[in-house]
C-alpha cells in the first residue's frame, strides 16, 4: 500500500508539472492574444512589407542553414564511421561536442575572429593575394555560424545511426562484393534516412528561432529575424503592440513547422541480428583520402574559432577584468540563476520521468497512461515551438499591468532557463529511469522494500550518472543563455552573457574577448565535467 501511495503521489507530481508548464505557457501567450490589435490594424502590420519581409528571412536563413549543415554533416558522419580507429578520434568527437555547450555570442565572437573583417582568413588571403573577401556580417555570417554550431551536432546524431548498423549487413555487402556506392544505397542510406528527419527537424527549429547569432551578425534590417524584431519592438521601440503581432507569427511559424516536420522519417526494420557492431569494411584507399580530407576539414572549421577564442581571451586584460566589481556581480547573478533554473528543470524531469514509470506500470487506466506518454513529446517540443524569446515578451507585456518588466526580471529568467533546459534533462533521465524500473520493480516489490531504502539502495547508484549529466547540460545552457536576459536585464539585473553583449554594443573588444573566454571556461568545464561522467562505467546496485 505504501508503494502504491508513492507511485500515486508520483503521477500526480508530474501532472501538477505540466500543469504549471500550461499555467507559464498560458500566462505568455494570453497578454499576447489580449493586447493583439484587431481589425485593419492588426492585418496591416500582418501584411506590411517589413513583416513579410522578416519572416520571409527567418525561414530562408533557417532552410539554408538546415541544408548546410546536414550536407556537411552525412559525409562527415559517414568518415567517421569509415575510419573508427585513428590518433584523437575520441578528442575530435569531444571537440564537435564542444559547440553544443559553447554559449552563443562567444562562438560568435570566435568566428569573427577567424572570418572576420580583418580576420585570420581574410588576412591569409590578402597576404597569398588570392582576392575575394568573407563578408561576415549578413547572411553570410548566420549562415557560417549557424553551420558551426548544428552542424557538429547533425554530424554526431548521424554517426550514431551508422555505427548502430548490424556488422552483419557489413559483412554481407562485402560477400555480394558492393561498391561504395551500392553499399551507401542498400547499407547506410537506410539507417541515416531514419535519423535524418529529426536532424533536419532540430537544426532547422534551433536556427528558426536563434537570437543571439543574428543580433550580432544580421548587419542591419536587411537581415532580420522575427526574434530580433520582436526584442527591437519592446526594447528600442517600446511598441507592445507590434511586440505581440510578431511573437504571434513567430509562434504560429514554429509550430507550424515543428508539427510538419516531426511527422517525417520512416521506421527501418534491421531484421534478425546478434546487435553487435564491429570494426566496418575498409573501403578502398581512394576513399580513404577522401575521409581524411573531410575529418580534417571539420576538425579545422571547429578547432580554429575556439582557438581564437583562447587567443584573444588571453591577450584581453583578465586582471583588470577580475578586478571589477561588475564582473563579479554579474557572475555571482549567472551562477545564482544558472544553479535555480537547473534545480527547476531537474526537479520537473525528475518528476515526469517518475510519472511515466509509475503509469507504464498499469495500475492507472490506459487513456492515463497514453497521456503520460505524450508528455515527453510536449515538453521536448515547448522549448522548439515556443521559443524563450516569445516567453519573454509575452511575460514582459503582462508586467506592464503591474509593477513593469523589470520587477520580475530574476523570476522571468529562472523560468526562461528552466523550461529551456527543461527537454534535455527529460532526453536524458527518462529513458534511464524506465529501463531501470524494468530490471529492479518486480523484485523490489516482491521484497517489499520501503521508498527511502529503494532509492538509497538502489535507484540513485543508477541514477546518479544521468542525473549529474543532465544537471551538467542544464547548467551550461543556462550560464550561457542570451534570450530572455535581453528582454529583461538592466544595470542591476546583469549576467555574464548581458554584461558580454554590453562591451560589445560599446566597442569594448577587449574586454569582450576576456568576458567571453572566462564565459566559454564556464561552461565548457560543466560539458566536460558531462562527457566524464557519460563515460564513467555505470555503478551497479548492491
Amino acid at each position: 500500500m505504501a508503494e502504491g501511495r508513492q507511485l500515486t503521489a508520483a503521477a500526480a507530481a508530474g501532472l501538477a508539472v505540466v500543469a504549471v508548464i500550461a499555467a507559464l505557457t498560458a500566462a505568455a501567450v494570453a497578454p499576447l492574444l489580449a493586447r493583439a490589435q484587431a481589425g485593419a490594424t492588426f492585418i496591416d502590420v500582418l501584411t506590411s512589407a517589413y513583416t513579410l519581409r522578416i519572416a520571409r528571412f527567418t525561414l530562408l536563413q533557417a532552410g539554408l542553414s538546415t541544408v548546410l549543415s546536414v550536407a556537411f554533416a552525412v559525409p562527415l558522419a559517414r568518415a567517421l564511421a569509415h575510419q573508427p580507429v585513428f590518433p584523437f578520434r575520441a578528442t575530435l568527437l569531444r571537440l564537435m561536442a564542444l559547440p553544443l555547450g559553447l554559449p552563443a555570442l562567444v562562438g560568435v565572437l570566435g568566428i569573427v575572429e577567424v572570418f572576420g573583417q580583418r580576420g585570420w582568413v581574410n588576412r591569409l588571403s590578402e597576404a597569398l593575394e588570392l582576392g575575394g573577401r568573407i563578408e561576415i556580417y549578413g547572411l553570410t555570417g548566420i549562415l557560417l555560424a549557424h553551420v558551426f554550431f548544428n552542424m557538429p551536432l547533425a554530424a554526431r546524431m548521424v554517426l550514431a545511426a551508422l555505427e548502430a548498423i548490424p556488422h552483419e549487413s557489413d559483412r554481407l555487402s562485402a560477400q555480394l562484393g558492393f561498391t561504395p556506392a551500392q553499399h551507401w544505397r542498400h547499407v547506410e542510406w537506410p539507417a541515416v534516412r531514419q535519423i535524418l528527419p529529426g536532424a533536419m527537424l532540430l537544426v532547422f527549429m534551433l536556427c528558426a528561432a536563434s537570437f543571439t547569432i543574428v543580433l550580432t551578425l544580421g548587419g542591419g534590417p536587411s537581415a532580420t529575424t522575427l526574434e530580433v524584431a520582436i526584442y527591437q519592438a519592446l526594447r528600442f521601440d517600446f511598441d507592445p503592440g507590434q511586440a505581440v503581432i510578431l511573437a504571434l507569427l513567430q509562434l504560429a511559424l514554429c509550430a507550424s513547422c515543428y508539427g510538419v516536420l516531426s511527422r517525417l522519417g520512416t521506421e527501418i526494420d534491421p531484421g534478425a541480428t546478434l546487435g553487435a557492431r564491429t570494426r566496418p569494411i575498409l573501403l578502398r584507399s581512394g576513399r580513404q583520402t577522401g575521409d581524411w580530407l573531410l575529418i580534417g576539414g571539420a576538425a579545422a572549421f571547429i578547432g580554429l574559432p575556439l582557438v581564437a577564442i583562447v587567443t584573444s581571451g588571453l591577450r584581453a586584460p583578465l586582471a583588470s577584468l577580475l578586478a571589477q566589481p561588475t564582473v563579479w556581480q554579474a557572475a555571482a547573478t549567472s551562477f545564482a540563476v544558472a544553479l535555480m533554473a537547473t534545480a527547476l528543470a531537474m526537479a520537473a524531469a525528475w518528476s515526469l520521468a517518475a510519472a511515466r514509470r509509475d503509469m507504464l506500470r498499469k495500475r492507472h487506466p490506459p487513456g492515463w497512461r497514453r497521456g503520460l506518454d505524450r508528455i515527453g513529446a510536449l515538453c521536448a517540443g515547448l522549448t522548439l515551438a515556443m521559443p524563450p524569446i516569445v516567453l519573454g515578451a509575452g511575460w514582459f507585456v503582462l508586467a506592464l499591468k503591474f509593477e513593469g518588466p523589470f520587477s520580475i526580471a530574476p523570476a522571468a529568467v529562472v523560468a526562461a532557463n528552466a523550461l529551456l533546459a527543461l527537454p534535455f534533462a527529460l532526453r536524458i533521465l527518462e529513458p534511464a529511469m524506465l529501463a531501470h524500473a524494468r530490471s529492479t520493480d518486480r523484485l523490489a516489490l516482491s521484497l517489499g522494500i520501503g521508498a527511502v531504502t529503494r532509492f538509497r539502495l538502489i535507484d540513485w547508484p543508477v541514477l546518479a550518472r544521468p542525473l549529474g549529466l543532465s544537471a551538467a547540460l542544464a547548467m551550461a545552457m543556462s550560464l550561457g543563455d542570451l534570450g530572455i536576459i535581453t528582454l529583461f536585464g538592466s544595470e542591476d539585473f546583469l549576467t555574464l552573457p548581458y554584461l558580454l553583449l554590453q562591451r560589445m554594443g560599446t566597442y569594448r573588444t577587449s574586454d569582450a574577448a576576456g568576458l567571453a573566454l572566462i564565459l566559454g571556461s564556464f561552461c565548457l568545464t560543466l560539458i566536460w565535467t558531462a562527457e566524464w561522467l557519460a563515460r564513467r562505467p555505470r555503478r551497479s546496485a548492491p
